[in-house]
């Protein structure tokens, strides 16, 4: 099998032993999930298909950011306790990732759960000299950490600029550097606080995926990612927090899934420009969904449009009439051996049911229930 790494920037060989360890960024569960989230959640899952179709034992970690700025403010909105909205809207997204399929996760933590793991991970960071004190928060200090970049290869001014769209904070005072990313903050009085020995407050954004990652899987980890978005500042972050920590490298292969796209703008709670994954549901087969985003190679960036699910559905209702069998199974395989070339894939089923071949087993490899 061959993927794309976005660290090294070209499709380089996967080979990862017989236990594949996998951790993917998982939702802010402070509204419904959309087609966006849908893409990258399916494209790990054809992948670990892939992957126990060769023998392999896969175990997918995926998060829950049960506690952060978009919760917080979205549960002072309703009035409501953010635990509350975040055990309701993770209710949803668990039925609409079933429904469509996708395998359950080996594990999914909340990032509430993990709070003396993010105090004990901040204090190593902290004693090997890559964080400091400032303003009644900790900071990591990233001049401390040379191979800052080495994920997004991006210039300073681009992480600037990042980094203040994603509540980077660039213009806090209290940093050494603009650059220097928040592990540990005070909490506002509103919001939920647990005590530290740098204070009461809350975790930083990146620090719960690292503290989750290796309580999960280890300090080594074979594959990661979520969305392009994540690139930076999130992923670069918890690589460097990661790494400075353990001295360790944090992730072998960095796998990211391109940008659903609406009206010329990606998918976004934030621009509201959504298709949620519940409204296709309650009008379309769950298998054509999925096979509306399988159309799409999982690295592109995407738009949404009306034809799709027409069309996904037409698809579907072929590959069913064409009946039980194993046409093009080695086909399939082929493609999600190359960096998971689900479009070809699906160019290739409908070829064998054309043919008038059965295509269950090579639907099935895809996830597709027939």
């Amino acid at each position: 099998m061959r993927l794309y790494d976005t660290a090294r920037r070209e499709v380089v060989p996967f080979e990862p032993g017989p236990v594949v360890t996998m951790y993917t960024c998982g939702i802010t569960p402070y509204d419904s999930a959309h087609l966006g989230h849908a893409a990258t959640y399916v494209a790990y899952d054809v992948l670990q298909r892939r992957l126990r179709d060769l023998d392999h034992e896969t175990r997918c970690v995926r998060n829950v950011t049960d506690v952060d700025d978009d919760i917080l403010r979205k549960a002072r909105e309703l009035g409501v306790h953010y635990l509350d909205l975040a055990a309701e809207e993770m209710a949803r997204f668990r039925e609409n990732m079933q429904a469509l399929g996708l395998l359950p996760a080996y594990s999914e933590p909340r990032a509430t759960s993990a709070i003396s793991d993010i105090l004990g991970f901040i204090d190593r960071v902290l004693a090997r000299g890559h964080a400091y004190r400032a303003g009644g928060a900790v900071y990591f200090d990233v001049s401390s950490f040379p191979a800052f970049g080495q994920l997004s290869h991006l210039e300073r001014d681009e992480m600037l600029r990042l980094a203040a769209i994603h509540g980077g904070n660039p213009d806090d005072p209290h940093k050494h550097d603009p650059l220097d990313f928040v592990l540990w903050q005070p909490s506002a009085t509103d919001e939920p606080a647990w005590e530290s020995l740098w204070g009461p407050g809350r975790p930083g954004w990146h620090i719960e995926c690292s503290a989750l990652a290796m309580r999960e899987l280890g300090t080594t980890i074979d594959l990661h990612g979520g969305g392009s978005d994540l690139v930076f500042p999130h992923h670069e972050c918890e690589t460097a927090q990661s790494e400075a920590a353990t001295g360790e490298v944090f992730v072998r292969h960095w796998m990211h899934v391109g940008m659903v796209c609406m009206d010329g703008e990606k998918m976004s709670k934030s621009l509201g420009n959504l298709v949620f994954v519940s409204d296709l549901l309650k009008e379309w087969d769950p298998a054509a969904v999925r096979l509306a985003i399988l159309a799409h190679h999982y690295r592109s960036s995407w738009s949404w449009d009306d034809t799709l699910m027409p069309t996904a559905a037409a698809r579907l209702e072929r590959w069913r009439a064409a009946g039980s069998g194993r046409g093009a199974l080695e086909e399939v395989r082929a493609a999600l051996d190359d960096d998971l070339r689900t479009a070809d894939a699906l160019a290739a089923i409908d070829a064998a049911a054309g043919r008038g071949e059965g295509v269950s087993r090579a639907a099935a490899l895809l996830g597709v229930d027939l």
